[in-house]
């Protein structure tokens, strides 16, 4: 009748993972030297069976287990009497009873419930892949959700466009759901729902999937979620759609010459067959029939213009359903234009005439006149009044639609005007002040135009061919360079532009030509310096004559006689040396003179 005194200290609720080691723990609590511990595994119906048991002697625990071969690895105990699972399974989920006997202090014991949970795999998801109809009255199978060996059971949720789906279990004509769970061999569970639904239109492009969730230690949760899938409906068609393709413009207008493409699209699914055809006198002309809701008409011409229809032919309609729908192909065409001339025109300088550009096309283009790309005018006549050398050139007529940009021609013709050449010059001005100089080099250009195109030629030699000048308009240009002179101040050089039709001239004057100083200057100071040494070499010559004899190059002792008057000595006699080339010969003069100079250098 003693009341027991021993305490335990033992978990009552155990949670771990599949595959996790597991400790299970039973502490006497107080202090007793000696004590007897079991463990044991109870069933549902409390039937126990010992698993092991450990006895304390003082400080030494003696343990030992008594089922090693219902389980692997087998059971174990600690050096605390604690029981061990090295891998938790679930088979392991049951109840586990620590008793303790402490002798006189009593008896013992506590239950510790061992819950083992197991993540599912993922989660797969099998749709319906048939063709479902949206025009049956009750619910449909959508697809068939499987969550496999998961531990405790999962949950399966349905979504529909991210939405929960709340569908009840019992079979209804809306929709429900059936679940069902297997237990595999391993002890885990396997989950399987399936989906029914009563099917809408606008389901055709619902998302569906579905969703497990399934429980983990610790109160926590997991999700795991299955693909999406989308569902092939059946429905009828209520609208159709029917518009013409590229090329086209924005007023409905499609090129002649082009491949012009229709559609034709219905709203029901699968794919209706879609009829083609063309109202003529209010008569039906069937063009093609097919799946795919496309007519092309290739090279389309405007004898195609008219009213083309589409029509779905889906038996499934409902009979206020407009299966049918026109509309009206414009092509747009543009013939060539034509001029009321060729393509040259000519005209006599300072008459008139009009030329007509005429052309056929719809929409109704509209012309314009150009002159090297200078408007004119927008009339379809060209007037051309007194013409001028600057009439000549290039017109163009040009027809363009507003409604359709990318159609447009052009004709052109080229106005010639005819007569005698039109000259001008370009004067150039001397480079030195005070006018023109002997020898200076000049270019000369005239410029000339008519039509027949003119020649130009010079009074000079030297003259350039005739060329286009910039600018254009007719003109040519002819260059002569020359060096200019006293003959060209006084006759001037000129000009001549020459036509069947006549010709014109021009004269360039260059004025008073003044010399060229500096060479005048240059020519006398080399005669003066060529006089000047011609003097010294015949006075070095007559000195040379001379040398040796006594008075070359000296003064006389006398005065010099008078001119043609010999100088005589007192005593009548020669002196050879006085004589030199002034002696006179034996017939000439006195035979003893002589004749002299007082200085003769």
């Amino acid at each position: 009748g003693a009341k027991a005194e021993v305490r335990l200290s033992v978990p009552p609720l155990v949670e771990v993972m599949r595959g996790e080691p597991v400790t299970l723990d039973c502490t006497p609590l107080g202090a007793h030297d000696h004590f007897v511990l079991e463990w044991f595994l109870a069933d549902r119906a409390g039937v126990r069976r010992r698993l092991a048991s450990a006895e304390l002697h003082g400080t030494e625990l003696q343990d030992k287990v008594h089922d090693s071969q219902s389980r692997s690895p087998p059971y174990q105990l600690d050096s605390r009497g604690r029981l061990v699972l090295a891998e938790a399974q679930v088979g392991d989920e049951r109840d586990y009873v620590c008793l303790v006997k402490a002798g006189a202090a009593g008896t013992a014991e506590a239950t510790a419930r061992l819950s083992v949970f197991a993540k599912p795999e993922a989660t797969e998801v099998s749709p319906n892949r048939g063709t479902l109809s949206v025009m049956e009255d009750f619910a449909q199978e959508i697809a068939t959700c499987n969550s496999r060996n998961g531990n405790p059971a999962p949950q399966i949720t349905w979504y529909r466009n991210g939405q929960r789906l709340e569908v009840p279990m019992e079979v209804n004509s809306e929709g429900y759901m059936t679940s069902r769970t297997v237990r595999e061999a391993s002890g885990l569970l396997s989950l399987t729902s399936t989906l029914y639904l009563r099917l809408h239109k606008a389901d055709r492009d619902a998302s569906f999937h579905c969703s497990v969730h399934y429980r983990l230690p610790t109160g926590r949760h997991g999700r795991l979620d299955s693909p999406s899938f989308h569902l092939t409906l059946h429905y009828p068609t209520e609208h159709v759609q029917f518009w013409l393709g590229s090329p086209s413009t924005t007023a409905g207008w499609v090129r002649e010459g082009d491949s012009v493409q229709l559609f034709c699209r219905g709203d029901g699914s699968p794919n209706p067959e879609y009829t083609f055809f063309r109202l003529q006198d209010k008569q039906e002309d069937v063009l093609k029939t097919n799946l795919e809701g496309n007519l092309t008409l290739e090279g389309v011409q405007r004898s195609q213009s008219g009213t083309y229809g589409c029509r779905v032919e889906d038996y499934d309609a409902a009979e206020d359903a407009e299966l049918s729908k026109t509309l009206e192909l414009h092509v747009a065409y543009l013939d060539p234009l034509e001029l009321s001339t060729g393509e040259e025109l000519s005209l006599p300088l300072g008459n008139s005439t009009a030329v007509n550009c005429s052309v056929r096309g719809l929409p109704t283009p509209a012309l314009r006149w150009t002159k090297d790309s200078v408007p004119l005018g927008d009339s379809p006549t060209l007037s051309l009044r007194s013409v001028t050398f600057d009439s000549a050139g290039t017109y163009t007529c040009e027809a363009s639609m507003p409604t359709v940009p990318v159609l447009s021609r052009t004709r052109s013709f080229e106005l010639l005007v005819q007569g005698p050449p039109e000259l001008r010059a370009e004067e150039t001005q001397p480079k030195a002040e005070g006018g023109w100089r002997e020898g200076s080099e000049v270019r000369l250009t005239c410029y000339a135009r008519g039509y027949p195109e003119p020649k130009l030629s010079w009074s000079q030699l030297g003259g350039s061919l005739a060329e286009p000048a910039p600018g254009g308009q007719g003109w040519v240009s002819s260059s002569l360079t020359l060096k200019v002179t006293s003959a060209l101040s006084r006759d001037g050089v000129s000009c001549e532009a020459s036509n069947p039709y006549g010709s014109d001239r021009h004269v360039f004057h260059f004025g008073t030509v003044a010399p060229q100083t500096s060479q005048a200057g240059v020519a006398v100071m080399a005669v003066a310096v060529s006089v000047g040494l011609l003097l010294f070499i015949v006075a070095a010559f007559y000195c040379m004559r001379r040398k040796g004899q006594p008075g070359c190059c000296q003064r006389g002792e006398k005065g010099s006689p008078p001119p043609g008057e010999p100088e005589l000595s007192h005593s009548g006699s020669e002196r050879p040396e006085q004589t030199g080339l002034l002696v006179g010969g034996a017939s000439g003069g006195a035979r003893h003179g002589s004749r002299g100079f007082g200085d003769e250098c």
